[in-house]
């Protein structure tokens, strides 16, 4: 299913491709990548930036002979935000990453321009060791970083998936989505309401519907017997 997304046209007036869908099939041509930051690598004369958006990862290169301005390039750091303009190669034998989708290339830059820079993350977006994630707390506090990690783009790419499967099976066999109200009249369950106050008449309330059985049985009887929907249900417990 990943590879449905590389053929997708991410392009924008910013880039050309997403940092994930560069293959060997780019080599050569002139992209314009736009991403965070995640790892900087020093060698030398050349620098290594994986630079990542939700779509994946690609290596990007500065190197002193062909990107001018390499004192800038010292000063960028950890989720910069960066867009960059340069040619596809090849990686030099030994220096392939086969669990990365664009490991067999990567990209040299002759322009670059940072968007946005960013402050010292208060914890590292690290992929390898969970036992190295910051309390659950913090990454809450800090939830727009902390969905940047690979495993939960990964989470939410597969609920998407799932929920467009689901959607296909049922479309194909002539159902309906219909989507049924959220703010409905008490009728108590085997759990309490989440109470909605209405503003206009003091002393009334909504409440959050523990489920759409009262409308799938209205749709039902109105003639709509193939409905389907991906329903939320509010129950106050105590857990």
């Amino acid at each position: 299913m990943r590879d449905r997304m590389n053929k997708i046209d991410f392009s924008t007036s910013y880039r050309t491709h997403s940092c994930g869908c560069l293959r060997k099939e780019n080599i050569g041509e002139m992209v314009k990548l736009v991403g965070w930051i995640r790892y900087m690598r020093d060698h030398g004369g050349a620098k290594f930036i994986d630079l990542c958006d939700r779509e994946g990862c690609t290596q990007v290169v500065f190197e002193e002979g062909t990107f001018k301005d390499m004192e800038t390039v010292e000063h960028l750091g950890k989720e910069y935000v960066i867009g960059v303009e340069g040619k596809v190669r090849k990686r030099p034998e030994g220096t392939e990453d086969p669990e990365n989708p664009t490991g067999e290339i990567e990209v040299l830059v002759e322009k670059m321009k940072i968007i946005s820079k960013s402050k010292l993350s208060p914890f590292e977006l690290i992929e390898e060791k969970r036992s190295l994630l910051p309390s659950m707390e913090l990454r809450l506090e800090y939830r727009f970083l902390d969905l940047r990690r690979r495993e939960m783009v990964e989470n939410l790419w597969l609920r998407n998936e799932v929920m467009r499967e689901v959607r296909e099976f049922f479309w194909e066999r002539g159902f309906w989505e219909i989507e049924t109200p959220y703010l409905v009249k008490s009728t108590p369950e085997g759990a309490r309401d989440f109470v909605v106050p209405v503003r206009a008449i003091p002393g009334t309330f909504f409440a959050l519907p523990q489920s759409p059985q009262l409308y799938k049985q209205l749709l039902m009887i109105s003639g709509f017997d193939r409905y389907f929907q991906l329903a939320r249900c509010f129950r106050d417990e105590d857990l």
